[in-house]
């Protein structure tokens, strides 16, 4: 467990009353290396700023008091680190309080397991490995929907106003946007079980909101640029440039649209090429898969005119695909830079 603990980026220290001896005993029979132990009364005259840079190089504290415990969680947490604290006595409370996260066991005391965020029920620390895991899990996939939308979302109004300043009619109705937007969120439901690269879950991360506005600027004009690229073709290849034909145009866009947002969930949720050196789960392959199915098959079904589409001329698919396809290779190029600049999370 310590070794899976270490190869997820978790670094183990101790923290303990006991004596020094029995403590550095112990470390070395479950094959943790400890190096120099620190005693609580080496730590009572450090400053601040000392105990924090000493309780980062230090993996076993022994002798300590329970505000020795807090105090050396407190000062991680203020050098940036997030701090699990695992006790099972009364002497841990305080510290169960102040780690990020408090861990105790079933048989702890009352006081602990009061003070604890999570009671572990196995006798195992490979129940904490596993939960370090599946939070990664979780915490890359709600980025990726987070990034997703927001720089489709950013996109799309950039689209409407350069289409809106230059076009006599709508570039689409409201109605098409609420229908495009629902259509995209059903495909997104499966994002919670899609499988996640195995360099995101290997190493911490962190919410960096900064991050979200470079992303939202690198890729939203992606598709706004494809968007207008679209606008041309429905106006002087198609010849959808009058209010008369405005249902056309509409049409057009609105598949170009929906199948463009549906394909970036697989072309952002990877720093690597997708489909082919990582594939999303089958759920959130077959929603993607489902919804764009649907969204060409509107403009042909007997909905049409009730959410006022039309059908596109065969001579349109062709110009889909060359759209898309460019789509999808301009991304793939942009993300291949921005991986290399800033990272990828």
């Amino acid at each position: 467990a310590l070794k899976a603990l270490k190869a997820s980026g978790i670094t183990v220290k101790i923290l303990t009353g006991d004596s020094e001896l029995v403590a550095a005993k112990v470390c070395h029979e479950v094959g943790l290396d400890v190096g120099d132990v620190v005693i609580g009364s080496d730590i009572e005259g450090l400053s601040d700023d000392a105990l924090a840079a000493l309780a980062d190089r230090t993996t076993l504290f022994a002798r300590l008091t329970p505000m020795h415990k807090e105090r050396i969680v407190t000062l991680l947490k203020r050098e940036g680190h997030v701090v699990g604290f695992m006790g099972d006595g009364i002497n841990d409370a305080p510290a169960l309080r102040a780690a990020d996260i408090g861990i105790s066991v079933d048989g702890a005391v009352d006081i602990a397991r009061e003070a604890a965020d999570i009671i572990l029920l196995e006798k195992s620390l490979m129940v904490l490995e596993e939960g370090v895991i599946e939070g990664r899990r979780t915490f890359s996939n709600m980025l990726k929907y987070i990034k997703m939308t927001a720089s489709s979302n950013f996109g799309n109004v950039f689209s409407v106003l350069v289409a809106s300043a230059f076009l006599p009619f709508l570039p689409m109705l409201p109605l098409h946007l609420l229908i495009q937007n629902l259509l995209y969120d059903v495909s997104q439901v499966a994002i919670p079980f899609d499988n996640v690269d195995e360099e995101q879950i290997q190493k911490p991360q962190r919410w960096n909101p900064a991050d979200l506005g470079r992303f939202m600027v690198f890729f939203g004009p992606i598709s706004s640029i494809f968007d207008i690229l679209t606008f041309c073709l429905m106006w002087w290849v198609f010849h959808a440039n009058t209010p008369e034909t405005q249902t056309l145009f509409q049409s057009g866009w609105f598949v170009v649209g929906l199948l463009s947002q549906t394909l970036i969930v697989h072309m952002i949720r990877t720093r690597r090429l997708p489909f082919i050196q990582s594939r999303a789960a089958w759920p959130l392959m077959a929603m993607t898969l489902l919804v764009m199915v649907v969204g060409v098959s509107l403009p042909f079904s007997p909905l049409a005119s009730y959410l006022q589409l039309q059908a596109l001329p065969l001579s349109y698919f062709p110009w889909l695909i060359a759209i898309l396809a460019g789509y999808m290779t301009l991304t793939q190029l942009v993300k291949g830079f921005y991986s290399r600049r800033y990272g990828w999370q």
